[in-house]
């Protein structure tokens, strides 16, 4: 499983990062997290609102920052789709 965290390095981005990193580990899932913070990628993925989550190239999330719990649905919701 591929993750980028969409943003400019804001705390918003940074807690997002921490938080996909904890739901990871507690479901153990193997993943490589990427930080993107180049404006022309984040436009690419059509996101107007950081931060964002991209899981193998499809935006899951943008503009706010789940609790880990949250992101422990949206990454079984993908691993299982």
């Amino acid at each position: 499983m591929n993750i980028k965290v969409l943003g400019s390095g804001c705390m918003n981005c940074q807690t997002l990062e921490k938080r996909t990193y904890t739901a990871l580990q507690e479901l153990q899932i193997d993943a490589t997290v990427e930080k993107v913070q180049d404006y022309q990628k984040i436009a690419s993925y059509g996101i107007m609102r950081t931060p964002g989550l991209v899981i193998d190239e499809k935006v899951a999330l943008a503009g706010y920052v789940p609790t880990v719990e949250k992101l422990k649905e949206v990454l079984l919701a993908h691993r299982n789709a």
